[in-house]
């Protein structure tokens, strides 16, 4: 198959097109539900004709989020999810929701318990800046907790009208901190091997796929590599894909790099960190910062293609679908991804500077992005607007009030 725009079977969906928006966080929610503005910016990547946008960073518990106003998948956001997933769906598109538990990647005080869970124990490191100086290691009955949380997302997922459900098991959120030896120092059954360390995260994708399988594709998002000094790497992510693939994911989505240890390498360019400093006051954002800023390689330089040999290790691996990220700019990377044999060219960056950017490949099979990797929409990301193109002016208006069931 070398063209981007022919249908995708995936699991029991099909895809109009291989084009996939990345689950990348759009930071449009509100008291943890959707918003007007999360509906529309989703509604126009439908509308700007990718195959399938992703929802991202959907917490399966109020445990679970990141961020305090996090959207929680809960069965009082669940009708409005629906209003998105209606609002895609009208223009022609598919849509997944991103679902995820932020283990103890935590930068809220509004946790139920008084540690954060985590594959392991010891210090932890986002919490220690919020006076939470430990993390708790999961016991098997914590496991099965969370494994009934992403279960019960996804369920919720499929009646609020999404057409797949993506679990996220990369860039040290919980089940990555299982996957990686950057957090797993446990020596049990769930740590120590590459195997075992992917031992529960495939619990859950198991679970996951034998709730909602029949109805809904089901993905996972890997690390291809950690980049950082003990993390993980490509040979860990050939295992990874396989203990996946035989737990019946229908798609690995690959990316990489972990948000403290190496967040420039989910990008392969540089963060404007000073940018999401200023955006962030305080003394714990000056050191996470300044800290972020003595650990990035002075040589990055964005190039496109950047994980794409590790990709390759992976595809000749497994025979699952695998969805492709990482600099893809124009319509000739996007047909070169998909002759090499990947079913999908997942995008975030390109889409954010311009979410018509699918059509216009259709239209002129020569179209490369303006988008130059700035990477300022992380930034923009801690704005009232949330994740917009400072360059490109295409903020959508801040709309905070919740969507109408429904509307």
């Amino acid at each position: 198959m070398t063209d981007p725009f022919s249908p995708l079977q995936l699991g029991p969906i099909t895809m109009p097109n291989r084009f996939i928006r990345s689950g990348a966080n759009e930071m449009m929610a509100h008291d943890c539900m959707p918003t007007r503005s999360l509906l529309e910016f989703h509604r126009r990547l439908a509308a700007g004709g990718v195959g399938m946008t992703t929802l991202a960073y959907i917490a399966v518990s109020r445990d679970g989020r990141t961020f305090e106003s996090q959207g929680v998948m809960s069965r009082d956001s669940m009708p409005h999810y629906r209003a998105v997933t209606d609002a895609a769906h009208a223009e022609g598109g598919r849509i997944s929701a991103q679902i995820t538990h932020a283990g103890s990647f935590v930068q809220h005080k509004q946790l139920s318990t008084r540690r954060a869970m985590s594959a392991s124990g010891g210090l932890d490191q986002l919490g220690a800046m919020m006076g939470r100086f430990f993390q708790h290691e999961m016991t098997t009955a914590d496991m099965a907790q969370v494994r009934d949380e992403f279960v019960a997302a996804a369920k919720l997922a499929r009646e609020a009208g999404f057409d797949a459900v993506e679990i996220h098991m990369g860039h040290g959120y919980l089940l990555n901190q299982f996957i990686s030896p950057l957090s797993n120092r446990r020596k049990d059954a769930y740590g120590g091997t590459a195997e075992n360390r992917v031992r529960f995260p495939a619990e859950v994708a198991a679970a996951v796929k034998e709730a909602v399988g029949a109805d809904m594709a089901v993905l996972a998002k890997i690390n291809l590599y950690d980049s950082a000094r003990g993390g993980a790497t490509v040979e860990d992510a050939v295992i990874t894909a396989k203990v996946l693939e035989a737990a019946g994911v229908d798609m690995l989505v690959l990316s990489g790099g972990r948000n403290i240890e190496s967040p420039w390498a989910i990008f392969n360019s540089p963060l404007p960190l000073d940018d999401m400093q200023a955006l962030q006051p305080g003394l714990k954002s000056r050191l996470q910062f300044a800290m972020l800023k003595a650990l990035t390689p002075r040589s990055l330089r964005f190039s496109e293609y950047y994980f794409l040999d590790a990709a390759r290790q992976v595809r000749a691996a497994v025979r699952c679908g695998l969805g492709y990220v990482g600099g893809v700019i124009s319509a000739p990377a996007a047909r070169k991804i998909v002759e090499e044999g990947f079913d999908a060219v997942v995008l975030a960056r390109a889409l954010v500077h311009d979410p018509a950017l699918i059509n216009r490949f259709r239209e002129d099979p020569q179209y490369r992005s303006a988008c130059d990797a700035c990477n300022r929409c992380v930034a923009a990301m801690y704005t009232p607007s949330g994740t917009h193109c400072p360059k490109t002016g295409n903020a959508l208006r801040a709309e905070w009030n919740r969507i109408p069931a429904g509307a």
